[in-house]
């Protein structure tokens, strides 16, 4: 039976308010959509850096071997932390900015993975620590990345050709693999592209080092040292920093008469050397720019280390500091070179190098 024309309006109606309804629902949900992409465009543009009235939380450093995500400083806000490949969170992975304008947690760093702290090689086997890995240097009879497959009856290259007549297989250590080796360097070192020889890595080049802003990144052969270097105190004289090695005397008075005694300048120098490097050798050179007395005089001063070394004149301007004995590394030998000058034998200047010699516990 077909319905009436009147309840046929009055379905008409009932769609027609249903659809309005649903028009202004949609409508306030797009207004809302538009305001909450309004925000975040704002904040995108302006949070990433303090808010002009001050009302934000202090920057946040990304820490050394890895990244910071987030910039904005405002109360709500989150900054989240990522370490490089071959480094660990130690910390805060994520910090907020709290409504009193401090951030929550602590401040994070990136710790170095230490791949051999499980112990992956097994049956003996010894594990040395790498870059972003491990390597296992196996127990005879055994093979495998993880010295995990017992090797059959083979040649041992490592034992047999390790000092043969063409030279030694490998600079450092020799690993015997199935049907061939491996050569393996220590720690701090990389292995050279023909396999067999190790090159130092430069941590100080790499950023891979923990030194300080007001230290020296020093590199040595298989590590690295982080130096700080102060200028001295005397009590009749006084010094200012001129260079990052280099420490210079302030004017004397007038009447002070023991503050022209004391060194002019005093300079610092570091070197790296391999163990037992052969001696004698010329090590460090001590020269005059311009001499304004009638002689110079160079001397050796006091240190344990002394008795490696000696000082020769090389020509009327120079000094130099001689190795007279190889030095059995790891060890640190500090001297001291000192230079006067002198005009009929009264003094004028003295000049001060402090040298620091970082002996490697290698030869290579």
């Amino acid at each position: 039976e077909c319905p009436g024309t009147q309840e046929l309006q009055s379905s008409l109606r009932q769609a027609h308010k249903l659809l309005s309804a649903h028009e202004a629902s949609y409508l306030q949900s797009l207004r809302s959509l538009r305001k909450k992409l309004s925000s975040l465009q704002s904040g995108a543009t302006h949070g990433s850096a303090r808010p002009s009235n001050g009302r934000g939380c202090p920057w946040l450093a990304a820490p050394l071997n890895g990244r910071k995500l987030g910039k904005v400083l405002l109360p709500g806000h989150e900054v989240h932390f990522l370490c490089d490949l071959g480094y660990e969170l130690v910390g805060s992975e994520t910090r907020q900015c709290k409504e009193s304008l401090t951030w929550s947690g602590q401040q994070p760093v990136c710790k170095e993975l230490n791949e051999c702290a499980s112990s992956p090689c097994a049956n003996a086997g010894t594990c040395t620590d790498e870059v972003n890995g491990f390597a296992c240097a196996c127990a005879k009879g055994w093979a495998g990345p993880t010295c995990q497959s017992p090797t059959p009856t083979y040649i041992d290259e490592c034992e047999v050709f390790h000092n043969g007549q063409a030279g030694r297989l490998c600079l450092h250590a020799c690993v015997n693999t199935p049907g061939g080796y491996r050569c393996m360097c220590p720690s701090g070192y990389n292995v050279t592209h023909d396999g067999r020889s190790c090159k130092d890595t430069d941590e100080c080049a790499t950023r891979q080092n923990n030194c300080t802003r007001d230290q020296l990144c020093v590199n040595t052969y298989g590590s690295f040292q982080c130096v700080k270097v102060e200028c001295p105190r005397f009590r009749d004289a006084t010094y200012v920093k001129t260079s990052p090695t280099r420490c210079e005397r302030n004017p004397c008075p007038v009447d002070n008469k023991a503050c022209p005694q004391a060194p002019n300048a005093i300079s610092h120098h570091h070197m790296s050397v391999v163990s037992n490097l052969s001696a004698p050798r010329v090590m460090f050179r001590v020269s005059a720019v311009r001499v304004m007395g009638d002689a110079l005089r160079f001397a050796l001063l006091g240190g344990r280390a002394r008795r490696h070394f000696a000082v020769q004149r090389s020509d009327r301007q120079t000094g130099e500091l001689l190795l007279v004995s190889p030095v059995q590394g790891p060890a640190v030998l500090d001297v001291e070179v000192e230079m006067s000058e002198l005009e009929r034998r009264a003094l004028l200047g003295r000049y001060i190098t402090k040298i620091t010699v970082f002996v490697s516990q290698y030869e290579f």
